[in-house]
């Protein structure tokens, strides 16, 4: 622009300006109502989860012997949260090979048409509703799979419901790690197969390292979803609306969630008997969904200092 010419407005139009406005006032009232929105749930569940520890004393949440049964004042965590430990274990030991073993194959092994066919697929496995899965665990995996490795296991057990969590959350790590992976520059590959390397040293000494902070941040997410399940546990754990500690897979049994499904179902289920504990199974219910909500926020919290180690890592 010439010496001494006028200054050009840039700054566009009184009705851009105003639309620029408005955009940026909708998606600050998202994030803000978002924000709101949590921090009610947290203190809804502090305040009912207060009132339970005020009327049920500590020594009444680990009890001899181990069990689970809000009806009738018998509030053991130590069984609830056993159940969830090993639906959990017995999930990532099916999601973490199966997801993982996807993701390598679609990124690195797959010609283009194959991948288009296999990733659609990929993610509408994804998407299917966990009670489809839970009357698959029920009507198969029980009985197909889980008595052929136990002849003593019942058709309901936690490692049907576990390995039923596992087929759930395997698509989601599959897709995660699938997206790390292909994030890899390719400059990586082309240098490592500069040196001689071949296909499967190149995928795992070049792209997996490159991708590792991705593949942890998938497995994260699958641990945290099946810790979270509930309709998948709730029809193939075998438990209903109270259950026995037990550290066998093999056993009926129950978790966090599926604990507070079946007592939270509207009948008379949520109505208390007589004695010490009375009135309090539906303070329970706050209670365990405070204690879960921590659970899924450190693990997060956890998964989310790994990830970062690793990036700087590598």
């Amino acid at each position: 622009m010439a010496i001494g010419s006028a200054a050009v407005d840039l700054s566009g139009s009184k009705g851009r300006q105003r639309r620029e406005r408005t955009v940026k006032t909708i998606f600050l009232a998202a994030g803000i109502s978002s924000l709101v929105i949590s921090i009610a749930i947290v203190f809804t569940l502090l305040g009912k989860s207060i009132e339970f520890l005020t009327n049920v004393g500590l020594d009444r949440l680990w009890t001899d012997p181990h069990h689970w049964a809000p009806r009738v004042g018998r509030f053991d965590l130590a069984t609830v949260f056993m159940g969830s430990l090993l639906i959990t274990g017995v999930a990532m030991l099916i999601a973490t090979p199966l997801g993982l073993g996807a993701a390598v194959y679609l990124a690195e092994y797959a010609n283009p048409r194959v991948r288009r066919v296999l990733k659609p697929i990929l993610e509408i496995l994804a998407g299917i509703p966990s009670i489809v899965i839970g009357f698959f665990a029920v009507q198969w995996i029980g009985p197909e799979f889980v008595q052929r490795i136990s002849s003593q296991a019942d058709a309901f057990s936690l490692c049907a419901a576990g390995v039923g969590v596992g087929v759930l959350v395997s698509p989601l790590v599959a897709s995660v790690s699938e997206d790390a992976m292909r994030a890899v520059p390719n400059s990586l590959r082309e240098a490592s197969y500069g040196m001689g390397a071949k296909k499967m040293t190149t995928v795992v000494r070049v792209v997996l390292p490159a991708a590792i902070s991705g593949m942890v941040a998938a497995l994260m997410l699958a641990a945290s979803r099946a810790i979270g399940e509930t309709m998948v546990v709730a029809l193939a754990a075998g438990a209903a609306g109270d259950a026995n500690y037990t550290a066998d897979v093999f056993e009926v049994g129950t978790t966090v969630t599926a604990a507070m499904a079946s007592l939270a179902v509207g009948t008379d289920q949520v109505a208390t008997a007589g004695g010490e504990g009375a009135g309090q199974a539906v303070n329970s219910l706050f209670f365990l969904g405070l204690l879960l909500f921590l659970v899924t926020f450190l693990l997060n919290v956890v998964g989310d200092l790994f990830v970062r180690r690793i990036e700087n890592r590598y």
